[in-house]
């Protein structure tokens, strides 16, 4: 039995739930849950311009854009949305209702089967496991089941970690620790544009998380052997692990294939996003100027036809970040 909408749910962030509120309306009963997370979450450096990000999950992708279509949300045909959503999920979208002057949001919209997948243990890639595995809020669900299922979807995700940190372990670790280890592979793991230290920061905010989530992987990782108890802890000191036995090179190597498919994935979505995330070159301008703290100006040539134009200027600014995050 449907037990309704969970109350009270994103009274911390009543912006972020007045917009993930109205999404619902407009679309329907395609809504199951929607989570907040990144930097507006976080507080790792937001600023008046910052969008929310959310990750919107849908039992039917047609129905979804076929809502916001019927809306004025979006501005392309619900038929071409939906049949991107089947390839590299998930679809990046814009929700900006009343042209934003009553929110905006970056949405990751995924089917419950495509985040299944992606939270599971056969997960194609990284791209919505490594933000998921981290803090995030519960803004609104149409149900106290829908949100039980997506808390066990991240439980279970938190569980594997190791099937994919542990080649990158080269010591002891607590559960803050390997905390740190997760971001820095995950970040490791994409094209990013923002500086080295951006991943100390995003760890920095959320280290209570990992030393909540992860210590029980720890645990039970010494159960089934993987790991062992560090001799020699201090009292009153966090217990420390590490691996049990060195890994093979096997295993080692089919994870590093693993992230390099993952992060080839990855790439390949800014094209989709090029075409479902309305207004994307606005967007990604301004989080490069925010981030590395340098003012792009771009040329006519570059925002006519940025697919052809703007790739120079893109692998200079990933391949000449700055040294640290730009001062707000």
């Amino acid at each position: 039995m449907n037990q309704g909408a969970p109350a009270g749910l994103g009274a911390a962030w009543p912006e972020a739930a007045a917009l993930a509120r109205r999404m619902a309306r407009d679309t329907g009963d395609s809504v199951r849950v929607v989570l907040l997370y990144g930097s507006r979450l976080l507080k790792t450096g937001p600023d008046h311009f910052s969008a929310l990000d959310f990750v919107v999950i849908v039992d039917d992708y047609r129905a979804f854009y076929e809502g916001l279509w019927s809306a004025g949300e979006v501005d392309r045909p619900p038929g071409l949305m939906t049949f991107f959503a089947g390839f590299l999920a998930p679809n990046v979208i814009a929700y900006a209702p009343e042209e934003g002057r009553t929110g905006l949001a970056k949405c990751l919209v995924v089917s419950e089967e495509d985040f299944e997948r992606a939270l599971g243990p056969d997960h194609p890639d990284h791209f919505l496991l490594g933000r998921m595995i981290q803090r995030v809020g519960e803004v609104w669900a149409a149900s106290t089941e829908d949100l039980a299922w997506v808390r066990d979807q991240a439980r279970g995700a938190q569980a594997r970690v190791l099937d994919w940190v542990a080649p990158y372990l080269d010591g002891p670790v607590d559960a803050v620790d390997l905390g740190r280890r997760l971001i820095e592979v995950c970040y490791r793991g994409e094209f990013r544009p923002e500086s080295p230290d951006r991943a100390d920061a995003i760890f920095e905010a959320q280290a209570d998380h990992f030393e909540s989530v992860l210590a029980p992987t720890l645990e039970h990782a010494v159960e089934t052997g993987l790991m062992v108890h560090e001799a020699g802890a201090a009292p009153g000191h966090a217990p420390r692990f590490r691996l049990a036995r060195p890994l093979s090179h096997a295993q080692r190597r089919r994870v590093e294939r693993y992230f390099r498919r993952s992060k080839a994935r990855t790439t390949l979505r800014w094209f989709k996003h090029m075409i479902t995330f309305a207004n994307w070159l606005p967007y990604v301008t301004r989080k490069v100027e925010r981030h590395t703290g340098r003012i792009i100006e771009l040329n006519a040539l570059e925002r006519k036809l940025p697919l052809i134009f703007l790739w120079p200027r893109a692998l200079r600014v990933l391949f000449m970040r700055p040294g640290g995050e730009a001062k707000k």
